[in-house]
C-alpha cells in the first residue's frame, strides 16, 4: 500500500477548563476524524468516519466482514490516496471476487454509507449471522479478566486522547496478539479483523475483545471473523444476546476487575467451583416517557 503522507492522529486543541472552581486557558489532545472511502475497482462502495490509521487492515477487515471477501488472498492490492476530503482506499480484488461484488451491487436499492444502506427490506437490516457453535475455544475466569486488563494497557490513542475504542484479539496460549483502536467502534473491529486475517489467526482460536457496549453489528462481525467470543467492559443490547444466543456465541459483558457478567453459552468459560450461569433476556419491554 502506499500513502501520500502520515497523517496525524490526534491534535492539541486549545480549551477553557474549570478546575477547583477556577476557569483557566488550558490544552487537550484529541483524535483525528476523517472521511475512509472504500473503493472497489474505481467505484466507492462505502465512506466512513475514521481515524486514519491502519488502512491495509481496515480495507481487508471491511471486506471480510461486509461479505465482499472470505480470504485476505481474494485482494490483490490496496492503495491509499489522500484527497482534500479524506482517504480513498482504492481496493483491487481478484477477479472472481471482483465479479461477485458487481453482482451484489446490482441488486442494492442505493449507495452504501454505512451498514444499513443500500438495503431492499427490513429482513435484510439483520442479516444471517454465521454460526460458531462448532468452535471448540474455552477460557477460564482469568483469561477473562487478563484479556480485559492487557487491552487497557494496549491503547495509546485511547491512553492520549480518552475518546477512541479499542479491540483486541485474545489467544490464551499467546495472550492479546492484535489491537486496533479507531473514533468507531465498528471501525476499530474492522481495523482488528484485518490484522488477525492478514497475520494468518484463525478466529476459532480466540476471543475479541472491545471497549465498546456490545450491539448486533458486534456480534455479527464477531461471527464473520469465526471467534466464539466476545468479551466487553461495556454492556450488551438485548438483540445482541439474542444474536449470540442463535448463532452459539458466548457474550461476556461489564468486565470490572475479576467480576464479569456472562448472557450466552457460559460452559465455554472453564470455571473452578461454580460455573457461570447464562441470564437470558427477557420478553419485557420498558417504554421511556
Amino acid at each position: 500500500m502506499t500513502q501520500s503522507t502520515n497523517p496525524p492522529l490526534a491534535r492539541t486543541v486549545a480549551e477553557l477548563a474549570r478546575r477547583k472552581g477556577h476557569i483557566r486557558p488550558a490544552s487537550r489532545q484529541l483524535p483525528e476524524e476523517t472521511p475512509v472511502a472504500f473503493s472497489y475497482g474505481g467505484s466507492t462502495h462505502a465512506v466512513m468516519m475514521a481515524t486514519p490509521a491502519d488502512f491495509d487492515d481496515f480495507a481487508t477487515g471491511f471486506s471480510l466482514t461486509e461479505g465482499i471477501i472470505t480470504d485476505p488472498a481474494e485482494i490483490e492490492s490496496i492503495e491509499a490516496v489522500e484527497t482534500p476530503e479524506g482517504y480513498d482506499l482504492q481496493i483491487i480484488l481478484r477477479d472472481e471476487s471482483h465479479d461477485a461484488l458487481v453482482t451484489r451491487r446490482r441488486h442494492m436499492a442505493g449507495p452504501v454509507g454505512c451498514g444499513l444502506c443500500g438495503i431492499e427490506s427490513l429482513e435484510q437490516a439483520v442479516r444471517q449471522t454465521p454460526s460458531v457453535a462448532a468452535a471448540r475455544l474455552s477460557l477460564t475466569p482469568d483469561d477473562i479478566t487478563q484479556a480485559v486488563a492487557l487491552l487497557n494497557t494496549r491503547q495509546p490513542l485511547h491512553a492520549e486522547t480518552r475518546a477512541v475504542h479499542g479491540a483486541g484479539f485474545f489467544a490464551p496460549d499467546e495472550g492479546l496478539v492484535a489491537v486496533r483502536e479507531d473514533v468507531g467502534r465498528h471501525n476499530a473491529l474492522d481495523k482488528l479483523a484485518g490484522a488477525a486475517a492478514r497475520q494468518g489467526y484463525k478466529g476459532a482460536t480466540g476471543a475479541v475483545v472491545v471497549t465498546s457496549r456490545v450491539s448486533v453489528e458486534m456480534v455479527q462481525k464477531t461471527a464473520i471473523l469465526g471467534s466464539p467470543f466476545i468479551i466487553a467492559i461495556s454492556a450488551p443490547t438485548a438483540l445482541a444476546i439474542r444474536t449470540a444466543e442463535k448463532a452459539g456465541m458466548t457474550l461476556v459483558a461489564l468486565v470490572r476487575g475479576d467480576d464479569f457478567e456472562v448472557f450466552t453459552h457460559a460452559d465455554r468459560i472453564r470455571a473452578e467451583g461454580n460455573q457461570p450461569r447464562a441470564v437470558r433476556p427477557t420478553e419485557r419491554t420498558s417504554h421511556v416517557a
